[in-house]
């Protein structure tokens, strides 16, 4: 017997006009009702094209209300954008309902508007009804307008507007919905016209379609208000287009000057030019509004803003004075030529200059580091379990050795509460918790924790799953040898995927040890931190292995445990580990001993591509700096941890997270271990690559080549959050002590001689950190970064700035340190601003 609804499998559109002509009530409301559990029992389908329009069909032709009917159209799954709506209006007039206006409505409130906006926007065509005007709706709008359905493509985007029948409604709405400037079209798809809809609205308002002054007073509205510099872009083109007189700028004149002071470059230098059109300005509106200009790191916008000052001073040379002490603010300009221009320009009009103050040498004025926090209290109840996972296991890693460690013990205290209490999480999620491999990403660790925690709730699916262990289990050795263990300098390096660095393949060590003995009682993970850095406490440690008593902890839990322990001789501990007698105490006794791993053997190469285009090297630079670290001779390393050659791969994602917390004493092996994924973000443009260097500084241990090189990369990053997370990373250095200022310095130097990132980039960064308390330190590391940039011809771009850094923080420290090559740039001849910049360095650390 077939379905009475395969036409809405088959997308069949004339059977679902069929099905519901010509209906009485009572046949109708039964349809209505069957429908719905129809789709309901399809809820994990979509619904495209075809299937979607029929769905579309039976709904308007079988539910009672618009409320019924959006609610079923509404899903996510049901795709009305690639819907036809005429057949849908047809069988509303054939029914005669009176709420297609009202559907719309209601679809256009739904979830996501946007996507459906063609299909409502018939509808209320249809009924000549007026648009919502959601923010979403205007974004729906937008993006028809960019990209037209097929039977509109052939009409140029100005046509299509004029004839738009939401066009009065939809337009005020462009100038106050966020981020919809970066969505609007800038080419016209069938004229190719670079104006696109800036160009179409400017050419609407010369024709009377639209306001001129609703326009202007829209753009300068959305300019004041402010937004990304890729929004704001199509606003300041139509302020160009629509070209306003000097007449309609007078009279939004206090808008203009606010823009001038606080607005975005571009849109600054617009009001700019826009007022140096105006006979006369208010004298002091323009002079408050120039000392915040004068203050602004955009040079073009300033030296402008100095000449249109100097020509004030010379049309009124009685109010000369209070333009001269406007001039001198541009005095401390960090650009030479402006702050030279601007001292010249103020000692020009009458204003003297205060002699410069000598400085007695100074240091940093930065806060002590804080204490280590100590590390969240362990989950006890299911439920709040439950909800820590749902937020995210893999979120961080303190989140995720919370969850393991309750995992452990109420799977082993209480199995049946947890799974009723995971269950529905899991259930909820199958994609995020399903388990599986992922072999585009070797060190994911999704599957592995999805896993667990199916074998935590349920011993069938532990059975399930004896398999999946087997592969990280292999990678790990398990056992963690005393330190000054002596083997063959011959002996065979364990096998490891290079794909997967040694610290994340003891995590996956790990979590398959969990998945494959959690339901046993379990006090809880002896390797679950005390410190919110991933630490463990030596003592805790014990107090865990004495609670145990004949018990032997999991052998990687105790790996792990040991890994975490400072990294120093501990022998009245070790006294004490040893008198438990069990073989954990007596592994806990010879680590504490031995204070922990050795230190290994490093050296700094520079990695270069064999071949331009070869697909084994695909991803990495032209060439890159690393540290490669080996074990000391004699020493054995079957864990592979201290063992980093120079890498094959370039990043290693978000996991790299969750090295620190790995190995929280040994800052310089987890920064050789992270650099290749650090440096991806200066070489390659990679987002969010340095966020781990906050993690490395709040550890503890040496650093040593490999912190520099990785701090050094992380100034280096081209976007701001990855400037942010070094700049965080510094000033923890900075403020502990652990600050290598002339050994980062010179990695910085010659990883920009060398090209490996613009210049530019660092003096962000740098600058702010002086800022922030740290002049000295950033003075010692520019001295050890100018040398190699200073050398290289041409000078890497952003020299010139970096001097000008390096003279104020020597200036604001009164330390004096010698800059091979300085003297030999100051001495070249002309005014450029590199060699200015230099005199001006070299004047300063003369005095």
């Amino acid at each position: 017997m077939s379905d009475p609804w395969d036409f809405l499998v088959s997308g069949d559109v004339d059977a679902a006009v069929a099905t519901v002509t010509g209906l009485d009530e009572q046949r109708r409301r039964q349809l209505g009702a069957e429908l719905v559990t129809h789709v309901r029992r399809r809820r994990d389908d979509w619904w495209p094209g075809d299937q979607a329009t029929a769905l579309a069909v039976a709904a308007v032709g079988c539910l009672p209300t618009a409320a019924k009917v959006a609610e079923l159209l509404g899903r996510r799954s049901v795709f009305l954008g690639a819907a036809d709506p005429d057949p849908v209006i047809g069988v509303a007039r054939q029914r005669g309902v009176p709420w297609l206006a009202e559907l719309a409505h209601r679809l256009a409130d739904g979830a996501d508007p946007a996507a459906s906006w063609c299909f409502v926007a018939d509808l209320l065509t249809a009924e000549g009804a007026p648009p919502p005007t959601g923010d979403r709706v205007v974004q729906g709008w937008v993006a028809a307008a960019a990209w037209p359905r097929e039977r509109l493509r052939s009409l140029p985007l100005l046509e299509r507007l004029r004839a738009d029948p939401f066009l009065d409604a939809m337009v005020p709405r462009l100038f106050e919905v966020d981020g919809i400037g970066a969505q609007l079209p800038f080419t016209d798809l069938r004229t190719l016209e670079e104006t696109g809809m800036p160009g179409a609205l400017a050419r609407l308002a010369g024709e009377g379609r639209l306001a001129r002054t609703a326009l202007l007073d829209g753009c300068v509205g959305r300019l004041l208000r402010g937004d990304r510099p890729a929004a704001l872009r199509p606003f300041v083109a139509l302020h160009v287009l629509l070209a306003p007189t000097a007449a309609e700028i007078d009279e939004r004149r206090p808008a203009y000057l606010r823009l001038l002071a606080d607005a975005p470059a571009k849109v600054a230098t617009l009001a700019q030019k826009a007022l140096r059109g105006l006979a006369d300005v208010e004298f002091e509106a323009l002079l408050d509004a120039s000392r915040a200009v004068l203050v602004r790191p955009d040079k073009t916008l300033v030296r402008a803003q100095l000449s249109w000052l100097d020509q004030l001073a010379r049309r009124h040379p009685d109010r000369a004075a209070a333009v001269a002490a406007v001039l001198a603010t541009g005095a401390d300009h960090p650009v030479g030529d402006i702050r030279d221009r601007s001292a010249a320009l103020a000692a020009r009009h009458g204003h003297r200059a205060v002699p410069p103050v000598v400085t007695t040498p100074a240091g940093d004025d930065l806060p002590p580091p804080p204490p280590t926090a100590s590390a969240p209290a362990p989950i006890t109840d299911p439920d709040e379990l439950a909800e820590e996972v749902a937020a995210g296991p893999t979120r961080s890693a303190m989140a995720l050795e919370r969850i393991l460690d309750a995992v452990v013990r109420l799977a082993g205290t209480d199995r049946q509460r947890l799974g009723a209490a995971l269950a529905p999480v899991l259930r909820r999620e199958p994609g995020r918790f399903g388990g599986g491999v992922h072999p585009w990403d070797p060190c994911c660790l999704c599957g592995l924790v999805g896993d667990v925690l199916h074998a935590a709730t349920d011993p069938l699916a532990a059975d399930a799953r004896r398999g999946r262990w087997t592969a990280p289990l292999a990678a790990w050795p398990g056992t963690v040898p005393g330190p000054a263990v002596q083997v063959a300098s011959d002996d065979p390096p364990p096998p490891a995927d290079p794909r997967v660095p040694a610290p994340q393949r003891l995590l996956r060590a790990r979590l398959a040890e969990i998945g494959s003995l959690v339901g046993a009682p379990y006090p809880g993970l002896v390797a679950a931190p005390t410190l919110s850095n991933g630490a463990v406490d030596p003592v805790a440690l014990h107090e865990r292995l004495a609670r145990l008593g004949d018990r032997e902890p999991w052998s990687t839990d105790l790996t792990q445990a040991l890994l975490r322990l400072p990294a120093v001789v501990d022998e009245p501990l070790a006294t004490r580990a040893e008198a438990l007698r069990t073989p954990a105490g007596d592994r806990l006794a010879a680590w504490l001993r031995g204070g922990g791993l050795p230190r290994p053997t490093h050296r700094v190469v520079t990695v270069r591509r064999r071949l331009p285009h070869d697909w084994k090297e695909h991803g990495l630079p032209p060439q890159r700096t690393h540290v490669e670290l080996a074990a000391p001779d004699g020493v054995a390393d079957p864990l592979g941890l201290l063992t980093v050659p120079a890498p094959t791969e370039t990043w290693h994602g978000d996991w790299v997270g969750f090295w620190p917390a790995t190995l929280p004493g040994y800052r310089g092996l987890v920064a050789a271990h992270v650099l290749p994924t650090v440096a991806s973000g200066a070489d390659h443009g990679v987002s969010g690559a340095a966020a781990v260097l906050p993690l490395l500084a709040e550890g503890t241990g040496a650093g040593g080549p490999a912190l520099d090189l990785t701090l050094a990369y992380g100034l280096g990053a081209r976007h701001e959050v990855d400037q942010v997370a070094a700049l965080d990373a510094l000033l923890l250095l900075a403020a502990a002590g652990d600050l290598d200022e002339p050994a980062v310095g010179m990695h910085l130097g010659t990883l920009a001689a060398d090209g490996a990132f613009p210049l530019s980039r660092v003096a962000r960064p740098l600058r702010d950190a002086a800022g922030a308390g740290a002049p000295l330190a950033v003075w010692r590391l520019l001295a050890a970064t100018l040398p190699a940039v200073l050398a290289a011809s041409p000078a890497p771009r952003g020299t010139p700035d970096l001097l000008t850094l390096a003279a104020e923080t020597a200036e604001a420290t009164g330390v004096r340190i010698e800059v091979p090559g300085l003297a030999a740039v100051a001495a070249r001849g002309g005014s450029t601003r590199l060699v200015t910049e230099a005199r001006r360095l070299s004047t300063i650390l003369g005095r």
